[in-house]
């Protein structure tokens, strides 16, 4: 029973780990995508205009305003995505300790058959 137990745990750690996985791909693509948006808007001179989507309106926005609010959420992503990074660690680790405990139990398991079979 303790065995299944902890096979479960695995199961469940490794669902948690694939999804920390894709949230981390996710917030790579969202950098690439926002970086590719600041270096063109850099090309940009300052009296370009610019359009924000406001619901399914555009509205002009300043050129300034429109650097520094992509350079937020390029901030914000770098922080999210370490912030995965570290809890991909941390379940990394949890797994292999959970998988050491298995190849315990199932030695343990195992031990207790052959003694079993001998009587």
């Amino acid at each position: 029973k303790r065995f299944q137990a902890e096979v479960e745990k695995l199961k469940a750690l490794h669902a948690e780990l694939s999804k920390s996985v894709q949230a981390v791909q996710k917030l790579e693509s969202q950098m690439q995508e926002n970086k590719s948006v600041q270096e063109e808007m850099e090309l940009l001179g300052s009296d370009a205009v610019i359009y924000k989507l406001e619901g399914p309106v555009l509205v002009k926005q300043d050129t300034a305003e429109a650097l520094q609010n992509v350079g937020k959420r390029i901030g914000y992503i770098k922080e999210e995505a370490k912030r995965h990074e570290a809890q991909i660690k941390d379940l990394e680790k949890k797994r292999e300790e959970l998988q050491s405990t298995l190849g315990r139990l199932q030695q343990q398991f195992q031990q207790a058959q052959v003694k079993a079979a001998a009587r």
